[in-house]
């Protein structure tokens, strides 16, 4: 019979400490920022950043004699789902302590929806806040679209969870011949995803956003956030800066390694991807059939029509959130594209969330092959991506893992409706949760465009949902299996 051990929790105590450490020393931006425009908010900065210090500081320091020793697989699970449970929760604590002085749930709802990379809010009239509590928000995208990079191209991989794995194969040379450490990997994506983001912020304030606004949105349009200073989002902007939004967002939602080795001198990895290929080839299809759609069932010009679908649609399939024109109004057509795309999400080893393109060009290459057994019994016809074999463990890892993202939304889904949310609510919150879309929609949603009038049982599974979705849900599996704590 298995007994139960327990687990050495200070190696993982020790780098959450770290980290808390860390997110303290980041909130200077958002206290400086109060502070120099007398906002009057500073305070809330300043506490909570004392509250990291100090909460952070002991436990790395009561954990540091077991700092050099190297993590197991569960001891590698257990630091990943804490860092995601741990980081909003002091993230959180500006929000309640100063404006908008919001309750717990509320305050770590938006929290984990900025750090998720999710970008849905509880926070009604967001033009009216602190331009710190701004700040705040954009960084919490940035950091989480940063973050959720690390993990997924560095410890991912290596514990070889939900289909990551495949970046290890010869194919994609992700750590063996292009860069040999995990430290280099984390260098040069912090150096890309930095250039992305100021690349951005000139962009759109030649595109005609004021620097303050151009710098957010620019933080949240990298990381695929969502999280805008205005409440009204990207509506009243001029159409430069929709369409600038639209590239960004795609460059954004790339597979990061591949601007790693673009970097360092090999486009063709790049242009090569299959994913990459098929995530564009997907926009532009769902981009034109909306486009024309509309057109044909409505007196709004093309360049409008095209413009409204591009965004849009970009913003939802590559999981950021943000919103323009009048798109949720279009009908059922636009939203049920919309819905599908969101579940596809974009590409692998990038800070958007979804199946992944990747995933599910596999998923199709297995019923291609299935099919063709099917009409030539004798012959065989293996699962192939980009001209190689999909492994058996890939496999079955994918349609594991589409197994268990069905199951889950719905389930989260029915969980919803029984707090005493309505049908059309409730399923939109669950796919744009799970998804990390941001996206609202329905009839609790429409009057403020955000997620504040649910229960608050509602928003605690929306966090569930954000949180497993964010971590390809077996990350969290895993953790709250019993075989997981037994020797």
């Amino acid at each position: 019979m298995a007994r139960r051990v327990m687990v050495d929790l200070r190696p993982v105590g020790y780098v959450l400490g770290l980290i808390v450490t860390a997110l303290g020393a980041t909130m200077v931006v958002p206290f400086l920022t109060d502070f120099y425009l007398g906002d009057g908010n500073a305070h809330a900065f300043s506490a909570a950043a004392l509250a990291c210090l100090i909460c952070g500081g002991l436990t790395a320091l009561a954990c540091q004699n077991h700092a050099s020793q190297s993590l197991s697989v569960r001891q590698g699970f257990l630091l990943t789902v804490g860092i995601w449970l741990a980081v909003p929760f002091f993230s959180a604590l500006p929000l309640m302590i100063g404006a908008p002085e919001v309750s717990l749930l509320d305050a770590y709802f938006e929290a984990v929806s900025g750090i998720t990379t999710t970008g849905a809010s509880v926070f009604v009239g967001v033009d009216d806040l602190p331009a710190g509590v701004l700040v705040w928000r954009a960084m919490l995208n940035w950091l989480g679209g940063l973050g959720i990079a690390f993990i997924a191209m560095i410890f991912l991989p290596v514990m070889r969870v939900g289909g990551m794995q495949f970046f290890r194969s010869e194919g994609f040379d992700t750590f063996g011949k292009v860069l040999p450490r995990a430290t280099d990997i984390a260098g040069q994506l912090f150096f890309v995803y930095s250039g992305l983001t100021v690349a951005c912020m000139l962009s759109y304030h030649l595109a005609g956003m004021v620097w303050f606004e151009a710098i957010l949105h620019a933080l949240a349009t990298i990381a695929t956030g969502g999280f805008s200073p205005r409440a009204a989002s990207f509506v009243g902007y001029p159409p430069a800066v929709e369409y600038t939004a639209a590239l960004y967002m795609v460059l954004g939602s790339l597979p990061y390694i591949r601007y790693v080795q673009l970097v360092r001198g090999s486009a063709t990895p790049l242009w090569r991807d299959a994913q990459v290929r098929g995530y564009l080839r997907w926009i532009a299809m769902v981009v034109g059939a909306v486009t024309l759609w509309r057109v044909a069932s409505s007196d709004q010009g093309v360049e409008s029509s095209f413009r409204e679908a591009l965004f849009n649609l970009i913003s939802v399939m590559s999981s950021t959130g943000f919103g323009s024109g009048s798109f949720v109004g279009w009908g059922s057509f636009a939203m049920i594209v919309a819905m599908w795309i969101g579940i596809i999400g974009a590409c692998s080893g990038a800070s958007a969330a979804g199946l992944s393109v990747f995933r599910v060009q596999v998923i199709l290459a297995a019923l291609r092959a299935e099919i063709a057994r099917i009409h030539a019994p004798h012959r065989i016809a293996p699962v192939r991506y980009e001209g190689r074999t999909v492994e058996k463990d890939t496999m079955d890892a994918i349609i594991l893992y589409l197994g268990a993202y069905i199951i889950t939304f719905g389930v989260i889904a029915v969980l919803i409706m029984q707090t005493g949310v309505d049908f059309e609510s409730a399923i939109f919150a669950s796919w744009t949760s799970i998804g990390n879309i941001g996206y609202g929609y329905g009839p609790m949603v429409a009057e403020t465009g955000t997620f504040i009038d649910f229960p608050d049982p509602a928003k605690a599974l929306m966090i569930l949902a954000m949180i497993m979705g964010r971590l390809s849900l077996l990350s969290v599996f895993v953790v709250l299996l019993p075989r997981f704590w037994e020797a």
